[in-house]
Order: structure tokens, then sequence, then C-alpha cells
């Protein structure tokens, strides 16, 4: 009865057992951990220097310092968090393993579980060096945000983790000559979700699309905070609904293109 009851729960040794599989195969390739790091730096130095270069020449973003380099960090959250959940799921892609994880005891819940805590393990080997060179090139302290940094991140991160399911759903039923989807999907949400401007700049009919996006609310909260020195609570609150209506409906995606992919055999030709 033992047996049957673990057998039809959620297995942390299985969560785990994935994970571990991840975590050797990114310290065993020294690229996988220089591509890590090497964009949120490149990010952060190019939008520091452009942030100084406004400041020194515009009242309005010497008053609100810092908005460029917190749009770009939140932004690489966002965009990495996505990244690093679908190359995880790339990587079974790759190596054809996508059929035999689904032979196995495995389920599809805990399949995702461990590529969000992936996701999570190389965002922080990523954006932890990017925030201490934004401190100590151009002393700004994404830290120093406090709580509201927390809200901020966990909005973006589930936004991340439902764009990941999907997408993963749509190559594992298609197979990899839909891979590009992984890698340009968040690009199209990017000018919608306001980064680098307020969502007042966009045209009327386009602001109420753009308010369907978490990300949105995010980056508004993030101006808010850094210029007026005000926390909203209420778009955080907005962000976080919206977000539970995605994930779960990335979950359901993923499960109904797995079934179809099953149907179809797509996971017996996954890697072409």
């Amino acid at each position: 009865m033992t047996d049957i009851s673990l057998h039809h729960g959620i297995s942390a040794h299985r969560i785990g057992a994935m994970i571990l599989r991840y975590w050797y195969l990114l310290l065993s390739s020294w690229p996988r951990l220089l591509e890590l790091l090497y964009w949120p730096a490149l990010q952060v130095i190019t939008w520091g220097f452009i942030q100084y270069y406004i400041a020194q020449n515009a009242s309005f973003f010497a008053r609100a310092g810092g908005t460029l380099i917190g749009a770009v960090i939140l932004w690489d959250i966002l965009f990495r968090g996505q990244l690093g959940f679908s190359i995880s799921f790339l990587e079974e892609m790759w190596a054809r393993n996508l059929g035999n994880l689904m032979m196995s005891p495995l389920k599809p819940i805990e399949f995702l579980l461990s590529l969000m805590v992936m996701s999570l393990i190389r965002l922080a080997i990523g954006i932890i060096p990017m925030t201490l060179l934004a401190l100590f090139l151009f002393h700004f302290n994404v830290y120093a945000l406090g709580l509201p940094l927390i809200a901020f991140f966990c909005n973006l991160i589930f936004t991340s983790w439902s764009v990941g399911i999907f997408v993963s759903g749509l190559v594992l039923r298609n197979g990899l000559g839909a891979e590009s989807i992984v890698w340009t999907l968040m690009f199209v949400i990017m000018p919608l979700a306001c980064i680098y401007y307020p969502v007042s700049v966009l045209p009327i009919w386009l602001q109420y699309v753009a308010w369907t996006l978490p990300p949105t609310y995010v980056f508004e909260g993030m101006r808010a905070l850094l210029i007026e020195n005000t926390f909203r609570t209420d778009l955080m609150l907005d962000a976080l609904a919206i977000n539970s209506v995605l994930l779960v409906a990335s979950f359901g995606a993923f499960l109904a293109l797995l079934r179809s992919a099953k149907k179809h055999g797509s996971l017996l030709s996954a890697g072409e």
C-alpha cells in the first residue's frame, strides 16, 4: 500500500535525481557556465554606462537614477528564468532522452518541478555577479529595494516559468523545428512589458494588451519605487493573480501537448 501511494504521489527523490542530473551536466561544461555569466555582465555594463550618460544630461533621469539598470536586471531575471527552464528541457531533446524519461516512473509534474528548480540555479549563477557588477561599477544596489524586490522577483519568475512550460510543450509536440520559439517568444513580449518606458507611451489600444502581461505591472512598480519612492502593492497583487492563471494554463497546455505527442509518436522523434 505504501508503494502505491508513493507511486501516485509526487516523489522528492525523483525530482532531486533530475536536478542532480542537470547540475552535473552544467558543471561538466565550462561554456555553459560562461554563457550564464557573460550576457548578464555585458548587459549591466552596457546599460550602466548609458544610464551614466543620460544622468549627466537629463535632470529627470538624474532624479530617477537607476531606472535603466534596475530595468535591465529585472528583465534579465524574466528572460534568464525562462531560458534556464527551457535550456534544461532542450538538453533532453538534444540527447534524445525524452522517450526514456516518459517511460520511467518520473511524472510530468515532477519533470516540470525539477526544471523550475534548475532555472533558479542557472539564474542565480548569472544574476548574482550581475548585481554585484551594478553595485561596484555604478553604485546601484538592487538588494536595497528590500521586500519589494521579493515581489518583483516572484512575479517575474512565475511568468518565466509559464512561458518556459508552454514553449517546452510546443517543442515537445513539434520537435526541434520549433526550437526557435524558445529563444524568441520572450522578445515578442518585451515591447509590451514596458521595460524601459511607462505604459503611457504606448497607443491606447496597446495599453490594454500590455496590462494583460504580469511583467508590465512589475516594471511599472519598479519605476514607482525608484522615482516616487512608493511601493505599489496593488500592481504586485494584480500581477500575481494573472500569473496564477498563466501557470495553471501553461501546466494544462503542457499536459495536453504531451498527450498529443504520445498519440502521434513525437516522443520517438523528439530530437529531429
